[in-house]
């Protein structure tokens, strides 16, 4: 059998499920859970992306210095990031620049960009180091590198299976377990064949290589060395697959931006980010499901996510260790009796690698703090205004990231806090929801705040101020203002002229029934058809709900001078109640105009059927109302109801006075 190490194709496979064939420890269900990227597949495949001392290479990078220089980033006189080169040396950030230079007489120290009392923007400023009290470090140059290196991510991956969580500025984990599906398919076409007797449950044959190729990766070892000599299942596949994806994405940051980062490739997040450090820099770590329990055993616990604090430091006092090979053997009843049943649990997966938490593509914020410390204390109001200039800048450069602009996510308050001597007074207000969000509006706010503490008096001098916001929301898109339903300037002219023009044929399509207006001719005239228009003269529009006013009070689709039925085209002024021309004279033949009932859509062939239909119409609606009015006078009114009712249950009713006689010169009359 050859070495899993062997190179070869990656495969030539044979039939899935052949006679004899050695079965996988995997079911058909695990397939559909990568699908899906289900946490608890075991054949999940999460990485994790860590770039090398990033700050450095960002200065690096800019400046372009040689990867083999010793690099420090320098906030006053501390270090926040050293490279490799440097460290080489001896130097950490636990160094100032002072015992730096010492141990690297030739170490290259950049000072971070710094907000500059009075300046609207940060930039990289030579005596930033020897000026604290008049400068504020940004982090925003780096802030700017993690989004291009995110943005390079998600432009290697595909769009619609893409899980990706920006988990600090410099760290991503992805989710590939959906790619790796898809891939998974594309070599191994049997996998998408229907299970046997469309159970799910039943196991999956072994993959058809019998060595894998992990190139340049760093392969934690397996316990057994006999073990590395069996053949490998689905969990090795989808793990080499997915270290194959982590290597392209990480060429490609390389080429663009030039900056190296180390990866992890495991079954989730917690692993991933142990195999991230597990080899540094530049390199990627695969931690296969059956290397787990190895890696962990010569693990200190407190050195794990979660668990290098306070809880860290109970574990270690508890069991009298600090490793999680001497913690493997509490139970998980002594770890909840002790810890807390939820705790208690969560060690107990926690120290055996188990973890199935999800990579979230948007971990929301929850509130964003800009702030200084002043030494010496300042003691104006405009001193404190110019600072809260730089905190809302730098406050908003943070809101883009979180999309402000397109209105994705927006907070709802912003706080000031001021400390004057033990003293501190803090403010809050709303950010109003309807305006846009910008520098300007965010310094408004805060000064309007300040103005309340410091009308409060003694409030100099100041020796902390910050401000936050916080509240955040997600924004609501797609609404418009009351503007997008105005016209405005040419547009509003061009629909005036289009109004103007309208043709009379597209105003009888479009326009919809509209109350008539009443004749003169009242009475049962209006019942009947109208008289045909006299003189041969061509048929109007109908009834005046067809004719539409347009500028200066004309009506569409007639000349400026409206003209009566049955008059010549040059006579004037049209009497009320009267039909309406159509405007042509009668040597030009009118179009042919077909009409239709907006009742129930009958067509008719000039205006006068319509107008005759139509009253036809009222006329019938004017009878069932008749006749619905008569049905209720001859229903007997409530009294005699009630008297019926007495009648029946035995009662007797009050005696009924006798009936008039009829006078003389009346007779009764009889009905039915």
């Amino acid at each position: 059998m050859s070495s899993p190490l062997h190179l070869q194709s990656f495969r030539d496979s044979s039939p899935a499920g052949a006679p004899g064939m050695k079965r996988s420890r995997f079911t058909y269900r695990h397939i559909q859970q990568l699908a899906a990227s289900s946490t608890s597949c075991p054949l999940r495949v999460i990485a994790h992306l860590d770039l090398d001392c990033f700050y450095a290479q960002v200065e690096m990078v800019r400046l372009g210095i040689p990867d083999d220089k010793p690099v420090a980033v320098q906030q006053w006189q501390g270090l926040i990031a050293v490279n490799y080169p440097a460290r080489s040396f001896g130097i950490g950030r636990h160094c100032n620049v002072s015992e730096a230079k010492k141990l690297c007489p030739d170490l290259i120290h950049q000072h971070v960009a710094t907000w500059r009392e009075g300046d609207s923007k940060w930039d990289y400023h030579p005596d930033a180091a020897a000026n604290m009290a008049t400068h504020k470090v940004s982090l925003d140059p780096y802030r700017l590198e993690s989004r291009k290196i995110l943005a390079i991510i998600k432009e290697e991956l595909p769009p619609h299976l893409q899980k990706v969580e920006k988990a600090s500025i410099d760290e991503v984990f992805m989710d590939l377990s959906a790619q790796v599906h898809t891939i998974l398919l594309e070599r191994f076409p049997e996998l998408a064949n229907p299970p046997p007797y469309d159970d799910p449950t039943e196991m999956l044959p072994m993959p058809s290589i019998t060595a894998l190729d992990w190139q340049a990766d760093a392969l934690v070892d397996l316990p057994d060395e006999n073990a590395e000599l069996e053949d490998p299942d689905w969990d090795d596949v989808a793990i080499l697959i997915g270290s194959e994806i982590v290597r392209n994405v990480r060429i490609a940051i390389k080429t663009k931006l030039g900056y190296t980062c180390s990866a992890g490739v495991a079954c989730n997040k917690l692993l991933s980010k142990l195999g991230s450090a597990y080899r540094k820099p530049n390199q990627q770590t695969v931690l296969r499901n059956r290397s787990v329990q190895h890696f962990l055993s010569d693990f200190k616990f407190t050195k794990m996510r979660n668990l290098g604090g306070k809880l860290g430091e109970q574990i270690s006092q508890i069991y009298h260790t600090d490793t999680v090979k001497d913690l493997l053997s509490a139970s998980v009843e002594q770890l909840k009796s002790k810890l807390g049943d939820d705790t208690g649990v969560w060690v107990y997966n926690t120290v055996r690698g188990i973890d199935t938490s999800e990579v979230n593509p948007r971990v929301q914020i929850k509130s964003m703090l800009s702030a200084k410390s002043f030494r010496p204390s300042i003691a104006s109001f405009e001193q404190a205004l110019r600072w809260l200039r730089i905190f809302a800048a730098d406050i908003f450069s943070r809101l883009v990231e979180e999309g402000v602009l397109e209105n994705k996510r927006r907070p709802k308050t912003i706080n000031l806090h001021h400390r004057h001597g033990t003293q501190t007074r803090s403010r809050q207000g709303p950010i109003p929801q309807g305006r846009k969000l910008d520098e300007e509006s965010l310094l408004e706010l805060a000064r309007n705040l300040l103005s309340q503490i410091v009308s409060e008096g003694q409030v100099w001098p100041c020796s902390n101020l910050s401000l936050s916001v916080g509240g955040f929301e997600d924004g609501v898109t797609g609404n418009m203002g009351i503007g997008a339903f105005l016209l405005k300037g040419e547009e509003a002219q061009a629909s005036k002229t289009g109004a103007g023009t309208a043709t009379v044929d597209s105003e009888i399509e479009i326009r919809p029934a509209q109350k008539r207006r009443r004749l003169d001719n009242g009475g049962i005239e209006r019942f009947f058809a109208k008289k045909e228009l006299s003189h041969g003269a061509n048929s109007g529009l109908g009834s005046d709900d067809m004719a539409i006013s347009g500028q200066s009070g004309q009506r569409l689709g007639s000349p400026k001078e409206e003209v009566k039925s049955g008059e010549p085209a040059g006579s004037k002024g049209v009497g009320k109640g009267d039909e309406v021309y159509n405007g042509k004279s009668e040597s030009e033949p009118g179009p042919i105009i077909t009409l239709t009932c907006s009742r129930c859509n009958a067509s008719l062939d000039s205006s006068e059927e319509l107008q005759s239909h139509q009253d036809w119409h009222f006329a019938k609606e004017l009878h069932e109302q008749e006749r619905v009015s008569q049905t209720f006078v001859n229903q007997p009114s409530a009294s005699s109801s009630r008297a019926g009712n007495q009648k029946s249950t035995g009662t007797t009713p009050k005696r009924q006075g006798r009936p008039k006689k009829v006078e003389r010169g009346q007779s009764k009359l009889k009905f039915g």
